[in-house]
């Protein structure tokens, strides 16, 4: 064993007292649904063989759950009864995909067990699942979420997801609050590797050039393919976007060789090199992969850990578009 993997054992084993106390354990499903993490892994393989996109799409959904009252599938909820907007309609919600997906896996695991596992709990498995498929860290996450027996209004949700014109102080604040220290806060910023950014969060950047026309942090190369591809004006820039990185089906480290290079998308990417607190850590991940899925994986679970529901708090929802 070599030591990487005794230091996230022992810190899984110390995690693990932690969660305990918190309603969340490794083997929460041990006599309930002891198969849950296999059904959930076998029902998603099709999903990524035909669709090479979507593990990016369930490591977002998992993160705008999470940072909206917590890890709780609120972001599931379709449009209730008496049509109030939810907190899908956000408009930082722009883009989020596969919440059907978490229905499927869910009518798979009813299947073997009947209004056992929560839809919060599926979720971040299928997050999880999506980061190893992409080639990333083998993540253990303790289970015993519940769900919120409602959905938070869409103004809520706007006011809590992070804009694409957040940068370094914002982001760290953001994930002071779900326990994180600086590193993994920079390592949580790395799930970029995977996906696209649309041009209508980059738009707002390539307007924000210096008086000599330059854009803050951004090689110029750079800067002109951005404007190439995600010209002022579009009427396409809600359809059109940019890979974040060119191993976008990936899950490795060039996220932060390009934010060296100057070719990060977002602001946030460009400040981390540059500002003292985060540069250290970019520079690490960017010349090592294997401190950064160390780092990630510390995020990752204490993200899917943030403001959970558990005992008998919440419900266990049978679909989880509907708040039963």
């Amino acid at each position: 064993m070599d030591l990487i993997a005794i230091v996230v054992g022992l810190h899984l084993f110390v995690f693990g007292i932690c969660v305990e106390g918190q309603g969340l354990s490794y083997n929460f499903y041990e006599n309930s649904c002891p198969q849950v993490e296999a059904i959930v892994r076998a029902a998603i393989q099709p999903i990524f063989l035909t669709d090479p996109t979507s593990p990016a799409a369930f490591l977002r959904l998992m993160f705008h759950d999470c940072q909206v009252q917590g890890c709780d599938a609120s972001i599931l909820v379709d449009l209730n009864a008496n049509n109030v907007p939810s907190e899908m309609a956000a408009g930082k919600n722009f883009g989020i995909r596969k919440r059907e997906s978490i229905n499927i896996l869910k009518s798979m695991v009813e299947l073997q067990c009947p209004q056992q596992v929560s839809c919060a709990d599926i979720l971040v498995l299928a997050a999880r699942e999506a980061v190893v498929v992409s080639g990333g860290p083998q993540i253990k996450v303790a289970l015993g979420r519940r769900d919120s027996p409602f959905a938070p209004s869409y103004k809520h949700a706007d006011s809590l997801l992070p804009s694409a014109t957040t940068g370094v102080d914002g982001m760290l604040q953001l994930f002071a609050n779900k326990e994180m220290t600086v590193e993994e806060s920079v390592a949580i910023m790395g799930a970029h590797t995977l996906g696209v950014t649309h041009c209508l969060n980059i738009l707002n950047r390539l307007n924000q050039a210096d008086e000599g026309g330059q854009v803050q942090g951004m090689a110029p190369g750079f800067e002109s393919f951005l404007r190439l591809n995600c010209p002022q004006g579009s009427l396409a820039s809600n359809a059109s976007f940019v890979l974040n990185d060119p191993t976008t089906l990936t899950f490795d480290n060039h996220y932060y060789k390009n934010v060296i290079r100057g070719h990060g998308v977002l602001r946030v990417d460009a400040e981390m090199i540059m500002d003292p607190r985060t540069a250290m850590a970019v520079k690490r991940f960017a010349a090592n992969q294997d401190d950064f899925f160390q780092a990630f994986s510390s995020a990752f679970v204490k993200l899917s850990n943030s403001g959970v529901l558990t005992g008998n708090q919440g419900v266990v929802r049978k679909n989880c578009n509907a708040l039963d």
